[in-house]
């Protein structure tokens, strides 16, 4: 009888023990955002840079294919299209611009509006994490994933 108080208590300890283990693991990090003033820095580059406006050729570019290719009628591609909404691209954008301080990117800024070269050949469209990104992104709106029901 003994050894039976002993094995379930310890048997009820090894279950607490694991369980309370369990409940305390970590969610991943949220994405690093850059702070309020230097969002605002960035939204500066990214009009500077012409890059909203690549965004929306670019999803525009993948549609146009995927309508092609699979013979979408002109109602499903124009209900795509009015899906492209930059805003649900911006956190990407923010994310690459995170781990710059404040002065990294007012140079930034500054070369861009100066600049003409900055703004044909653009340090976002070579950075491939946001490529990779805008990839994802172009894809997903041509699935419906942003179509509003």
């Amino acid at each position: 009888m003994k050894n039976l108080k002993k094995y379930s208590l310890v048997t009820a300890l090894l279950c607490l023990f694991i369980s309370s283990k369990c409940i305390s693991q970590n969610n991943p990090q949220p994405p690093a955002m850059p702070t309020q003033q230097n969002k605002i820095i960035v939204d500066k580059i990214v009009e500077a840079a012409h890059y909203k406006t690549y965004v929306i050729d670019f999803c525009l570019t993948k549609i146009n294919e995927a309508s092609a290719k699979e013979g979408w009628n002109e109602q499903k591609a124009m209900e795509i299209t009015q899906s492209i909404n930059y805003k649900n691209f911006r956190d990407a954008i923010y994310n690459v611009f995170a781990f710059y301080d404040e002065v990294e990117l007012e140079t930034l800024l500054k070369a861009y509006e100066k600049d003409t070269a900055y703004q044909t050949k653009n340090a976002m469209t070579t950075n491939k994490a946001l490529v990779n990104n805008l990839n994802i992104f172009a894809n997903d709106i041509v699935l419906g994933k942003y179509i509003s029901k």
